[in-house]
């Protein structure tokens, strides 16, 4: 029999309905696995226990009654850390930071509460969000279960490693330039970045989303239906469309055409092995019936350039604004990379919004011929822990974001799905992105690649 630990949320769901798996069992069986792997990983900022097991048991007294909240009623959940929820400081990664308890739960935070979750805790992340890493001024190294030293990938580095090891079958990640797809392949699990507002949020911001981890399609829909709920405080959020996202995973690719991009043009070459793992998924989806189609690389070094100029500029204006005893407190690579920034003009700064837009006028011209895009997540399998960034060259500029980076300012949904593992055992990530607002289609497209796909490794044990 599967171990409690290594269910899905639509298992525990079944298993409450039945009577055969009480909340509480869940809950505390997740307890354990961080209990277990804590110590290795470091992947939680806040450990609430005794909460935890507190909504535990009043869901467990709601499916008795036969008035459970939703079918995530009594599953556990993990959140990033910068997921405001009430009672709890959102330092967003940084020892910089100003640790106030949260007066209220941002959107997301509200609607999984109101669906019934186990809260376990808190996520770790990097400072300001700013790293594709798992290093932080505040909480750390957070380090990857498949091998401790490798790095999570991030920004939503805690949330990844929860997923992989175990801590309960949800999580909720931010993504504003790869922060749940990347994590997701490092750590060989699932994660979709929605239409920039499918999921409203607060604040919002250019690119930025909130986005569902788990280790299965299916679990990442369930959240979907709660996760899309309005709410006014997003002012940039999308019309609410009802939609019961696991009743549209089935479906076919026949006649579908989909677009193969396997290189980004430029940046850290592609490894041979993830070359490979997204070439074998192109394939399974040709013998289901898709027509591929070769993509040319679209990003240019101006794009990239004006990409990290203009969020170099944004994080130097938070930066700046502290006292020197506070900037000192903030990740070295990162304040170095802040710096940077200081010099530049006004000029230089709507020159690099002007190549953001450019770059999201460039994704969306080569994918628009596409029904769906298949692309590499990363171009590397997981590198080292201790690392800010590959090479921890604070002027690198994020050269392992390039596939994913594009998608958040197309505001275009995006997943990655775990495709296989390098000779090393790290996973491997695919993307798979699809037109705005088709975010049901691209779970569809995850969803029917899952069932395809060679078996997956067995999870790591501590």
């Amino acid at each position: 029999m599967t171990e409690l630990h290594n269910l899905s949320a639509y298992d525990l769901w079944m298993g409450y309905r039945t009577g055969a798996i009480s909340p509480v069992e869940a809950t505390k069986a997740a307890l354990k696995r961080i209990e277990l792997w804590e110590p290795k990983i470091n992947a939680m900022y806040v450990i609430d226990a005794e909460g935890a097991l507190t909504q535990a048991k009043a869901s467990e007294q709601r499916w008795r009654k036969g008035q459970q909240l939703s079918p995530l009623d009594g599953v556990p959940i993990t959140l990033k850390e910068n997921i405001a929820s009430k009672g709890v400081p959102t330092p967003v990664g940084t020892a910089a930071a100003i640790l106030a308890p949260s007066s209220v739960d941002a959107p997301p935070a509200a609607r999984v509460r109101e669906a019934g979750c186990v809260f376990l805790g808190k996520t770790t992340m990097p400072d300001f969000g700013m790293l594709a890493s798992g290093v932080s001024s505040l909480h750390g190294t957070t380090r990857n279960p498949w091998n401790l030293k490798r790095n999570t990938a991030g920004s939503s580095s805690g949330a990844g490693a929860a997923i992989a090891a175990g801590y309960g079958p949800l999580a909720l990640g931010t993504d504003i330039g790869g922060s749940v797809r990347l994590p997701a392949a490092y750590n060989g699990i699932f994660a979709l970045k929605p239409s920039l507002g499918r999921i409203p949020i607060n604040p919002p911001y250019l690119g930025r989303v909130t986005g569902p981890m788990t280790r299965t399609v299916m679990d990442s829909a369930l959240l979907m239906n709660h996760l899309t709920l309005p709410d006014g405080r997003d002012y940039m959020s999308l019309p609410y469309q009802e939609q019961d996202y696991p009743k549209l995973l089935d479906g076919e690719v026949k006649g579908l055409k989909i677009g193969l991009l396997l290189d980004a043009g430029l940046g850290i070459p592609v490894q041979p092995a993830v070359k490979d793992a997204v070439q074998r998924a192109a394939k399974l989806f040709e013998s289901a019936g898709a027509v591929i189609e070769p993509i040319k690389s679209f990003m240019t070094p101006a794009m990239a350039d004006g990409l990290n100029t203009f969020f170099q500029s944004r994080a130097y204006t938070d930066f700046a604004a502290m006292p020197p005893e506070r900037q000192a407190k903030v990740l070295p690579y990162i304040a170095a990379w802040c710096r940077s920034a200081a010099g530049y003009t006004a000029v230089d700064v709507m020159r690099a919004l002007g190549q953001v837009f450019s770059l999201r006028e460039a994704t969306v011209a080569a994918t628009l011929p596409y029904d769906y895009v298949l692309t590499p997540t990363s171009p590397i399998t997981a590198y080292d822990a201790e690392e800010a960034a590959p090479g921890n060259d604070p002027q690198f500029k994020s050269e392992h974001i390039r596939f994913t980076a594009p998608f958040n300012q197309s505001e275009q949904p995006a997943a990655s799905i775990c495709a296989g593992y390098d000779d090393d055992g790290l996973p491997i990530g695919l993307q798979i992105a699809g037109r705005r607002f088709d975010d049901a289609g691209v779970l569809r497209m995850a969803h029917i690649y899952e069932q395809m796909r060679p078996a997956l490794r067995p999870w790591p044990e501590p």
